[in-house]
């Protein structure tokens, strides 16, 4: 049950607004999560920049694969949901998206990406220079590498203000975290 309400159209706050029907404009709906977070508009919009500019950030299925390993890792069902929908966007299969959750991809590349990602939110960053080389071997530039930690900051963000505040499911409902 949420514990704070999504805040309808009249109640979102001037500084908020413009970032949030931006959102609206993009999806076709505002999302709840979206509604709850833009009650305070130093973080929402804070939080949508990141997201944008994290948008030009690797490649739409390496970000959506990185988004649903974190998203399992912190075991939040909210966006699970979203990254699973967006992962239709990114062309990913249902196997694709379980493996993601799993912390895998398909691609090697991507594999690698998506393994440095959850060993990253596992080990809440204290990685190995074995598990930096790794994702180096693959091909990812030291600028690759800053950009894979950040999605998963960003990530990570959404996901511990998803599980604390519980926003009413909007997306459709996938499998919980640990039953794949």
């Amino acid at each position: 049950m949420p514990r704070i309400a999504a805040l309808k159209p009249a109640e979102v706050p001037a500084d908020s607004k413009l970032t949030l029907d931006a959102f609206t404009k993009n999806l076709g709906f505002t999302p709840n999560m979206m509604a709850t977070f833009a009650a305070s508009p130093i973080a929402f919009n804070a939080w949508a920049t990141l997201r944008t500019s994290l948008s030009k950030a690797l490649d739409l299925k390496t970000r959506e694969s990185i988004s649903l390993a974190v998203s399992e890792v912190n075991g939040c069902n909210y966006c699970l949901a979203v990254h699973t929908f967006g992962a239709g966007h990114a062309k990913m299969s249902a196997d694709e998206i379980i493996f993601a959750r799993k912390g895998h991809a398909n691609d090697p590349k991507r594999d690698a990406a998506v393994q440095f990602a959850r060993k990253v939110i596992e080990t809440r960053g204290q990685v190995s220079d074995v598990d930096v080389k790794a994702v180096r071997d693959a091909g990812y530039t030291d600028a690759n590498i800053i950009e894979i930690v950040t999605l998963v900051a960003m990530y990570s963000l959404t996901n511990f203000f998803n599980n604390v505040f519980d926003p009413e499911k909007d997306f459709p409902a996938v499998p919980q975290a640990g039953s794949i």
